[in-house]
């Protein structure tokens, strides 16, 4: 009988885990982790996300701040209050929620962001600290994905991966955390000839394309576990992931549904990012990680 991997159980109790380890860093330091957030412009999906992550650092005793920045807000001021933000000691983590209103600023004011608190992990040197496992901060979706994947396979040793996306926030370092944990890993992308055939080799197919129900039972092997990473809006105002859920759930091993699979899991990571960053930052050793391709 296929599992369905519910990422908001898990998310739940990483969330239950980060608050335990919250309490136990301000009872030892006085203080909380503090998280902030920049967003600018009145993007309605935006806005959510953020109310979301508001909702999450309460619930796991993170002290969150946004900056809610107009639409009009030059890119120098953006930067102005990064550079800020990074001074601040009181500051922990910094998050500047994407899109931008002009999308041209969206890699120099993501990258002014100081490396120690790039809990979204997007800065170029944790990219390459991911490349060399070394510490750094692993992009939030990535890591809530990998987290998923062992919760039905603990050792993905020698196995096959597919990963189908190659997105520097998703694709790219999904596919360094899979082989970083010893899978061999297959990225798969827009010129990619008979991408069918590729997928049917994968033990563990990631869909992280943005296309609805793109990934058909045909594509699957027997017993693979299938990560969908995606979430679409429909005309109808339903979600859907990436993947063809219902033909493909039969054939799976395990697989995440849309919603409640892999969305939940990002803000969790984030949650545990932010901890990791206020304990780097006061000198006290992370708690160490369950599987070292996290």
């Amino acid at each position: 009988m296929p599992e369905i991997i519910y990422g908001s159980l898990i998310a739940e109790k990483c969330r239950t885990e980060t608050a335990e380890k919250t309490a136990h860093l301000k009872k030892r330091t006085g203080k909380a982790p503090r998280l902030d957030v920049i967003i600018a412009g009145d993007n309605p999906a935006s806005r959510i996300y953020v109310r979301n992550k508001e909702k999450a650092a309460a619930n796991t005793g993170i002290v969150s701040i946004v900056h809610a920045l107009p639409v009009e807000t030059p890119r120098e001021n953006l930067l102005q209050r990064i550079a800020e933000l990074n001074e601040n000691p009181e500051v922990n983590g910094i998050l500047v929620q994407l899109p931008l209103p002009n999308p041209e600023d969206e890699k120099i004011v993501t990258q002014a962001v100081s490396p120690d608190k790039d809990v979204d992990g997007f800065h170029p040197l944790n990219l390459g600290r991911l490349m060399l496992r070394e510490d750094g901060f692993t992009p939030c979706t990535p890591r809530g994905c990998m987290r998923l994947i062992h919760s039905v396979l603990p050792d993905i040793s020698g196995l096959n991966a597919v990963v189908i996306g190659r997105s520097t926030i998703v694709g790219k370092p999904m596919a360094q955390l899979l082989l970083n944990a010893d899978a061999t890993v297959t990225t798969t992308h827009s010129k990619t000839t008979d991408l069918p055939s590729v997928c049917r080799r994968a033990d563990i197919l990631v869909a992280a394309v943005g296309i609805p129900r793109f990934v058909k039972a045909g594509w699957v092997r027997d017993g693979a576990v299938v990560i969908d990473v995606g979430i679409n809006r429909l005309e109808n105002g339903t979600l859907c992931g990436d993947v063809d859920f219902e033909a493909v759930l039969p054939k799976c091993r395990a697989i995440t549904p849309v919603p409640k699979g892999v969305g939940p899991m990002t803000i969790a990571m984030l949650m545990e990012n932010t901890v990791e960053a206020f304990c780097r930052q006061n000198g006290i050793d992370p708690a160490q990680r369950t599987n070292p391709s996290l």
